[in-house]
């Protein structure tokens, strides 16, 4: 064994020493599988999750079969995320959703410009359109100002009225130009006014998706983040009681282990809409990471709290999970702290979760709450 190779091996733990004894491992490199075993797949599936979501396109619509593929091989295999090849792959795919998006906003921005462009044409053109045949109106008054009445008046009036008729046909004629440049010209606005609105719909229709999991339809831990902040300034200002729930699925594992990772999401999926339809349009729920996720719960006695936490409790527990023609029994456990209990909302998620483990420690399938309840 090497200098650096024998200086690494003494700071593994035995069961790992074990296994490299076992295996004869004598280079580096054919230990990182091994110190790879450390890391918490948890964490691993949820840095993958965020990546997938950081390279696909945002505004563009295109999809990339590519990206696709790698993730496929990447929920095989956790590892490949620290491969260099890998990393480099996804770096470009970065890059790439940049691009693709920003082409997009320079071609909306385009249309707009081309909208606001085209409204001042053709607004100028109805506006400073006098033309020869108003000029010549404003000549012809000066004529007939001029007239003497007692001379030759009526020849005089009647080459006036030559030249009226000339003038009206001029203005009608300009009119007929203005007009059919108004009407070319709203046609050509109407198009780039819808072009507008469906950016506008498609601005919205991202920002709401980059607020939703893709996977449970639920908030997004950033987007749960810039909700509690909201929240958070309402406790300040009107003293707002709410609630912090963390729940977490049991042996959520084994599931993905036992039946594989689609029946895994099918199962969050279907969990995330229980909580969802029992959770209340001014309360939040949303998902943490993993099979982890958080509410939101406002409420005035300590009763309604009690009770939306029975009524998960007795959906999940009274129904099975239904994956192709497998029937899955699912428990969860969950901490509660309350937000006036503590001097700051960091102190009161902490401590969910502290009772969350607390649950799971005791045996799971129960919910703690901060004066010392189990349900």
């Amino acid at each position: 064994m090497s200098k650096e190779f024998q200086e690494v091996f003494s700071k593994l733990t035995e069961s790992e020493k074990k296994e490299v004894t076992k295996s004869k491992i004598e280079s580096l490199i054919e230990l990182v599988p091994i110190l790879l075993e450390r890391v918490c797949e948890k964490n691993v599936n949820e840095l993958a999750t965020l990546l997938k979501q950081s390279v696909l396109p945002s505004i563009c619509s295109q999809t990339d079969d590519e990206i696709e593929q790698l993730f496929e091989n990447i929920d095989k295999d956790k590892n490949l995320l620290f491969d260099k090849e890998v990393q480099e792959k996804i770096q470009r795919f970065i890059e790439q959703r940049f691009e693709r998006d920003k082409q997009v906003v320079i071609q909306r921005t385009s249309d707009i410009s081309k909208f606001v462009s085209l409204m001042g044409q053709y607004l100028n053109d109805a506006i400073t359109s006098s033309g020869s045949g108003s000029k010549n109106v404003l000549n012809i008054k000066e004529k007939i100002q001029s007239i003497d009445l007692t001379s030759n008046g009526l020849i005089e009036l009647s080459d006036l009225q030559t030249e009226l008729i000339n003038a009206a046909s001029s203005i009608e004629a300009e009119m007929n130009t203005v007009s059919d440049k108004l009407q070319s010209g709203k046609t050509q606005v109407q198009e780039l006014e819808e072009k507008v609105n469906s950016l506008e719909e498609e601005l919205t229709k991202t920002k709401n998706e980059s607020m939703k999991d893709h996977l449970t339809g639920l908030l997004t831990r950033r987007a749960y983040n810039d909700e509690i902040k909201r929240i958070e300034s309402s406790y300040k200002r009107h003293n707002t009681q709410y609630a912090v729930v963390f729940f977490d699925l049991d042996f959520f594992k084994k599931v993905n282990d036992t039946y594989g990772h689609e029946c895994g999401d099918v199962i969050l999926s279907t969990f995330a809409k229980i909580l969802e339809k029992n959770t209340r349009d001014h309360d939040i729920v949303g998902r943490y990471g993993g099979e982890e996720f958080v509410a939101i719960v406002h409420f005035n006695l300590n009763r309604e709290l009690l009770q939306y936490l029975k009524r998960i409790k007795t959906i999940v527990n009274a129904n099975n999970f239904k994956y192709k023609e497998h029937e899955i029994k699912v428990t969860f456990s969950a901490g509660v702290s309350i937000r006036s209990d503590h001097e700051s909302y960091d102190s009161a998620i902490q401590k969910a979760d502290m009772l969350l483990y607390e649950a799971k420690e005791n045996g799971r399938n129960q919910i703690k709450l901060e004066d010392g309840k189990t349900i």
